[in-house]
């Protein structure tokens, strides 16, 4: 009879073996810029058209790109009731509707599906429902800062970010969409979360609002990542399309959780030939 520790190591080994030998979850999260522009990142920034024919044939050339991923999902930044939170809007969708939908969520995430033979693209976005708390509370950050006199740490956290998409901005002119989403998803602007942490220090021992806003964005992506955890089969290769400000943290629990693996969208990208 094997003793307790023995029987624990073993009892481990065999668990690793049945985990090996299911193959893991492929996840490529592709950060965007929001090519509609709506307007609700604390940095806004103005978007040329991608409903032009030039940039559309590039999107074409992007996706295409993309499908060599050989995505079996598609899952994009939509909120979704359905128990597999499929998005309706896509049942409906043809490639003519790329010619007015200049958002995203049409021009890459439902183009690369349709392209791909998909029935269902996958909406797992996470707001909150009447009554639960805000996953971004930055105006609740901004007045504690006002009235600790802090509001220079959010200025000089954003100075980095302004002058980004200042720069991006002009980029759009000479550089394809490829090309741009080449940088958001290279850019430690969007690949780190230096910008979030920096407000720690806001408020005072009894209202920390600029950890509550870290925890509260954790939080939110850390929903989104269970949500896409619901439906991924082991061996499923998931292309993620959601705004660049989500990237450190989707691609942090494609990194970490076991049995998944983060597929870096830079060399798909880089890939795209006009």
């Amino acid at each position: 009879m094997l003793k307790p520790v023995a029987a624990l190591i073993a009892l481990v080994s065999l668990s690793g073996v049945a985990l090996a030998a299911e193959p893991s979850i492929e996840v490529m999260v592709l950060g965007s810029y929001h090519f509609g522009n709506p307007g609700q990142d604390v940095n806004n920034v103005r978007v040329d058209s991608v409903l032009v024919p030039k940039k559309q044939a590039e999107l074409d050339a992007l996706a295409r790109a993309l499908l060599t991923f050989k995505p079996t999902k598609v899952m994009v930044e939509v909120e979704s009731d359905a128990p597999d939170f499929a998005v309706q809007e896509y049942t409906d969708f043809t490639p003519e509707k790329l010619k007015t939908a200049a958002d995203e969520t049409n021009q890459i995430g439902y183009r690369v599906a349709h392209l791909a033979g998909l029935k269902i693209v996958h909406g797992i976005d996470e707001q909150p429902k009447y009554g639960e708390p805000d996953y971004f509370p930055y105006v609740a950050m901004q007045d504690v800062a006002k009235q600790h006199g802090q509001t220079g740490v959010m200025d000089a956290a954003n100075l980095p970010v302004k002058a980004y998409l200042t720069k991006f901005e002009a980029d759009q002119k000479t550089k394809t969409v490829a090309d741009l989403l080449i940088g958001v998803n290279a850019d430690a602007i969007y690949t780190k979360i230096a910008v979030e942490y920096s407000y720690l220090k806001i408020g005072d021992k009894d209202d920390q609002a600029g950890a509550d806003l870290n925890a509260m964005w954790y939080l939110r992506n850390a929903k989104i990542f269970g949500k896409l955890m619901q439906v991924a089969k082991p061996g499923d290769r998931v292309l993620v399309v959601y705004g660049a400000g989500h990237n450190y943290w989707l691609r942090h629990f494609a990194t970490e959780t076991p049995g998944y693996k983060f597929v870096d969208p830079v060399p798909y990208l880089k890939a795209t030939k006009p």
